[in-house]
Formats: structure tokens, sequence, C-alpha cells
């Protein structure tokens, strides 16, 4: 007898996610409060470590959306090289381990700012349908 509810989707081209848009604006807010940080808050370590972590999914998130929208051009095209330059950095700045600090938080605020730049740039190099 089957009694769970849930439903488990294979989707491992991210294409259900791809339909989905971004919540851009809460994030652009707190990359702008991070970035905007000039000394030592009244932040706990945990605190940060939460930032950091809502930072790192959201500029994976992103990362997703520069990566399909970067293979709808042409492999040879400037946009989806300078796409593929800045997605490796992520890769590399990701990869590394979060730390508490307002130095890592707003390492994680620059990413999730440099990937929407790479976004607008490649929505504005996109073909236009005609």
């Amino acid at each position: 007898m089957h009694t769970s509810a849930h439903t488990v989707l294979h989707d491992p081209d991210g294409l259900i996610e791809a339909g989905l848009p971004l919540d851009r604006e809460p994030y652009e807010s707190l990359v702008k409060v991070v970035l905007a940080w000039t000394g030592q808050d009244t932040l706990t370590t945990r605190d940060l470590e939460q930032i950091a972590l809502q930072l790192t999914g959201h500029a994976r998130a992103v990362a997703a959306d520069v990566r399909r929208r970067a293979a709808q051009l042409p492999k040879d095209s400037g946009p989806r090289a300078l796409a593929d330059i800045i997605l490796r950095e992520a890769e590399g700045r990701l990869s590394v381990t979060i730390g508490g600090t307002v130095r890592c938080v707003q390492n994680r605020a620059r990413l999730v700012r440099a990937l929407y730049e790479r976004l607008d740039r490649l929505e504005a190099a996109r073909p236009q349908a005609g």
C-alpha cells in the first residue's frame, strides 16, 4: 500500500527550475546591505553563516540561469565566452568553505552581483525572435 502524498521528480537538466523566475529583488537588496557594511557589525558568527548560506544558494541558482542562457548563444560568441569565465570563477568561489565572517559574506554578495550582471548582459545579447 502506497501512503506517501509526495511525488519525486527527476529533472537532471533543471528544466522545471528553468521555467521559474528568480526572486531577484530581495537578494539584490541583501547584497546592497551586505556590501555597505564598513566595520564589525553586531551580527554573530551564526548570523553571518546563515546570510552566507542564503547568498550561496542564490548564487548557485543564478549561476544555473547564466549557464542556461549562455548555452543558447553560439559557442564562439563573446558573451558566451565571458559567461564561461564568470561561471568558472563562481565554481571556485562557491567551493570555498563558508566562514562566519563579514569578509566571507561580502565575497558571496559580490559573487551574486557579478552573476546578475552577467545574466543581464546575456539577456541583452540573446538573439531576438523575429
